[in-house]
């Protein structure tokens, strides 16, 4: 795409960058995505359109600024239309915008601009910063005219700063589409609305630099597996130590759609009052699992909790099974109830399944491999937001690799719920109903009262057998 006024070309990716008009934007992705230079093309753009402006763009260090920002705005900005000022890293243009470029190295750093006011701010390699520094500088985007103001940066996947990045920008919808995020409240109470998208680059996507070295893509491929998926694909779901190193937005992560009927669905949760985490998943008739349906909530009793996943279920939706882990049988010494028994009461019924942790992982491996035409069987609509953050976030247990850790523990719910489905489809328990166990009083109690032949048949598959009357 051409650049006509100043006879620049930039590309498709470049160009959906210089016309967002999002508060907060990210862009690039992987290695060799053109990221540094839309920064310079649009900072360029933005100064000639907008008189008196002022912008500035950071690097972490001044050696990062001089060998990337700066050589690049000195080689391609139009001589004659602009000053620059050597010790000061500032560009100033005929029509009175400025163009500052500075480094932040350390967060303390930021109070250097303290009293300053841009209309633009930029920075280049945005992992590389805190989260601090930069919704501090965040507050210093403003000015008393009419000019758009915007936060506009460019990164790879990797660095310090990746979860932050990612949780801002990444994981809050569909990439490359504008999200409004309420980040806090008007003494009236109304809400305070920022606009945020991420536009992903690709090294393929920058086909000037496939032209002119085309090697590069070799020499990508001698990295580390984890730094080779972050430069060479931009994926932001690989880090080191990852235990679901196969997951894939690309391959795992789908559209919604209407889920045919003949289908049969699930539900599987992981309570605890810190959250509740339910999916709805449906099983086609090749076996392959849909997750299309999400509940991640916090400070739910049994009985709101029980109801919120009632609610959330349609009218009419059939669920075959509402699996659960096996501690919701543990009995309370308080109320000599279980959680389960609650559940019940509250127009839940729930099935146990298995809790063991490194075969219901494995498990859910199992679903996410891919097969000889590299299909999975798991599939989770983009709806499931909390899944799809969290179930990459998993880390292997340093002292039991086969295991995930159970740190950080607010990312593990949802990835618990899935397992507690995934261990129960690949490895389902024996039903015999000519075979006679003994059951717990409560148990015969809601075998007794069952109100249908399908909750009893669910009570028969889950204790093995027919109670021993």
């Amino acid at each position: 795409m051409s650049f006509d006024i100043l006879d620049l070309t930039v590309t498709k990716k470049q160009a959906e960058f210089l016309a967002t008009t999002a508060t907060e934007v990210l862009f690039g992705g992987a290695a060799g995505g053109g990221k540094s230079y839309g920064q310079v093309i649009d900072a360029l753009k933005y100064a000639l359109e907008y008189a008196g402006s002022k912008q500035i763009i950071f690097r972490k260090t001044y050696p990062e600024l001089e060998r990337s920002i700066l050589r690049t705005m000195l080689a391609v900005y139009p001589r004659g239309r602009y000053s620059y000022n050597q010790q000061a890293h500032t560009f100033t243009f005929f029509n009175g915008s400025i163009i500052d470029c500075g480094y932040l190295q350390s967060e303390k750093d930021v109070y250097r601009y303290q009293s300053a006011e841009y209309d633009v701010i930029r920075f280049d390699e945005l992992t590389h910063f805190t989260d601090f520094t930069y919704t501090y500088m965040l507050s210093r985007l403003r000015g008393a005219n009419d000019f758009p103001k915007y936060m506009k940066s460019s990164t790879n996947p990797t660095g310090a700063g990746r979860v932050w990045v990612k949780e801002r920008f990444i994981d809050i919808g569909e990439w490359g589409k504008e999200h409004e995020i309420v980040v806090g409240r008007n003494q009236d109470g109304t809400p305070i609305v920022s606009s945020r998208i991420f536009i992903p680059s690709k090294v393929f996507d920058n086909i000037f630099l496939m032209e002119k070295d085309p090697d590069y893509l070799t020499r990508l491929e001698n990295l580390p597996e984890s730094e080779k998926k972050g430069l060479r694909d931009g994926d932001w779901d690989c880090f080191d130590g990852q235990y679901f190193s196969e997951f894939s937005r690309e391959k795992h992560v789908i559209e919604p759609f209407e889920i045919p009927k003949e289908w049969r669905r699930y539900r599987a949760f992981d309570y605890g009052l810190d959250m509740l985490a339910c999916y709805w998943i449906a099983v086609d008739s090749l076996r392959n699992c849909y997750v299309y349906r999400e509940l991640c909530e916090s400070d739910l009793p049994i009985s709101s909790a029980a109801q919120k996943i009632l609610r959330f279920t349609e009218m009419g939706e059939e669920i075959y099974l509402t699996l659960a882990p096996p501690d919701m049988w543990n009995r309370s010494q308080e109320t000599g109830k279980s959680k389960a028994i609650l559940f019940g009461e509250a127009g839940l019924n729930i099935t146990q399944s298995n809790n063991d942790r490194e075969a219901g992982w494995l498990a859910v491996k199992e679903l996410m491999k891919e097969d000889a035409n590299g299909a999975p069987r798991l599939h989770i609509f983009s709806t499931c937001k909390r899944l799809i953050k969290d179930l990459p976030e998993l880390q292997r247990d340093e002292k039991k690799p086969t295991d995930c850790s159970r740190e950080p523990h607010e990312i593990t719910h949802s990835p618990d719920a899935l397992r507690y489905f995934a261990i129960y489809w690949t490895r389902p328990a024996p039903v015999t109903h000519d075979r006679r166990v003994r059951y717990r009083p409560d148990e015969l109690e809601d075998y007794m009262n069952a109100r249908s032949s399908e909750e009893r048949n669910a009570i028969i598959k889950r204790k093995g057998g027919l109670p021993l009357l």
